[in-house]
């Protein structure tokens, strides 16, 4: 499905300027998925206590449309009000299907393994059942309006989610109606789509291509990779979003549509990372996606779904089932307490190009680095302004900390897979 002409004239591009996407500023597009609504106050304080900023969950159109134009909201009402008191903002997900527009059915959930029932046909498949889940999303809207919500439409239409099979122009006819309607109940609303799983660059230049963008502040995947290829990998693959979407954008200020990382972790089971590998991947995810030019990272999952090391679904939390912490949680802890307020200025080179010494400033001047390597651990030397000063206080992913000499305007680090973060207070590097 492709948009008129005349149905992107009266779209207004003030629109981007009420958009609110976070800017690239750490630790404010730092995000987690949660699998709850209502009853978890402890893992809403640990979520806030580690530094995260925003709360990825599943809107869900059953839960929510008991009977046919009635809504239920109390669910999530609950939720964003619990966020809201710890300075958390929601990521909501419309997403599934109602049995009351397309009927039921059973399959098996991906996550969980166990048969569920839903919608006959998982997503909206009739003219009838689209305008029923384009007139709920704008309830919803409506409903949340001020709080500053993010707003996905669907959740991996590529996959096992887009049932009975994926469909991209079934998808684009929901998300073009879905945004339409949403537009017009609160234009100022934030709306983001498709949430790819992956790059699936068939399914993504078809979908931008429908003009869809007109309607979108951010372009949403899940840049999920194999345990071998570390966060900095993507930076490829968010190079080719870019340029798909610089094409299909209908107007120049469409051409900057953020990429949001809106669902992407490692698992640590048996055949996944190791603990320590997740930790570093945690933070270096998020610097590395700041660094490409994506403002929200999304790390999947909270904690922990199951209790087996032999599960991929179970191991990808910063937490354990029990919510005791795992290394990824003190990592991420780490960063944020480090780094807020922090944006990144530049990359420094060096002679090793798997190295990254990313340079970090805040409002008020001040200068920190965030350092490590793809590569064996080295040690790499820097140069700095003239300054008086005779050593550079750091600390590691683990909040160990220790200082590093200056000699003639000179130090040395060691990199390694662990990020660390250097102050250099109000001095620069040459």
């Amino acid at each position: 499905m492709k948009l008129s002409k005349s149905a992107i004239i009266g779209l207004s591009t003030t629109l981007i300027a009420f958009a609110q996407i976070p800017d690239p500023v750490l630790p404010s597009g730092c995000g987690v998925n949660i699998h709850f609504t209502r009853g978890h106050e402890h893992d809403l304080d640990m979520i806030a206590a580690a530094g995260f900023k925003l709360v990825r969950m599943d809107f869900e159109w059953t839960a929510t449309e008991p009977t046919q134009g009635t809504y239920d909201w109390s669910a999530y009402d609950t939720l964003t009000v619990n966020l809201d008191q710890r300075g958390l903002r929601g990521y909501y997900i419309l997403d599934y299907s109602n049995p009351l527009y397309e009927g039921t059915d059973s399959t098996k959930n991906p996550i969980t393994g166990k048969m569920e029932q839903h919608g006959s046909a998982h997503s909206p498949q009739h003219p009838a059942s689209i305008a029923a889940f384009g007139r709920w999303a704008a309830a919803a809207v409506r409903h949340f309006q001020g709080r500053k919500i993010i707003w996905e439409i669907w959740n991996e239409p590529n996959i096992t989610f887009g049932q009975p099979k994926p469909d991209v122009e079934q998808y684009t006819t929901l998300a073009i109606a879905t945004c339409r309607a949403i537009r017009e109940a609160e234009p100022r609303a934030t709306i983001v789509a498709p949430a790819t799983a992956s790059f699936s660059w068939d399914f993504l230049d078809r979908f931008l291509k429908s003009g869809i963008l007109t309607y979108l502040d951010g372009v949403s995947v899940h840049p999920y990779r194999s345990p071998k290829d570390p966060p900095e990998t993507a930076d490829a693959d968010y190079k080719r979003l870019r340029e798909l979407i610089a094409r299909y954008a209908l107007n120049p200020q469409k051409k900057e549509v953020p990429i949001l990382s809106g669902e992407w972790g490692y698992s640590t089971y048996t055949k996944g990372v190791s603990l320590q590998a997740q930790a570093d991947f945690i933070a270096r995810q998020q610097l590395s996606n700041l660094y490409c030019g994506v403002p929200v990272s999304i790390w999947y999952d909270w904690k922990n779904d199951g209790g087996d090391p032999n599960e991929n679904e179970h191991n990808f939390g910063t937490v354990n089932i029990d919510l005791t912490p795992k290394p990824a949680y003190r990592s991420f802890q780490t960063l944020a307490g480090e780094l807020p307020g922090f944006r990144i200025r530049k990359k420094c080179e060096t002679q090793n190009k798997e190295d990254f010494v990313l340079v970090l400033t805040n409002k008020a001047g001040a200068t920190k680095l965030a350092a490590w390597t793809l590569a064996a651990p080295h040690e790499v030397g820097l140069d700095m302004q003239p300054t008086s000063k005779q050593n550079l206080l750091f600390v590691n992913g683990s909040g160990e900390r220790g200082s590093v000499n200056i000699r003639e305007n000179h130090f040395s680090i060691t990199l390694s897979s662990t990020p660390e973060y250097i102050s250099l207070d109000q001095g620069q590097l040459k």
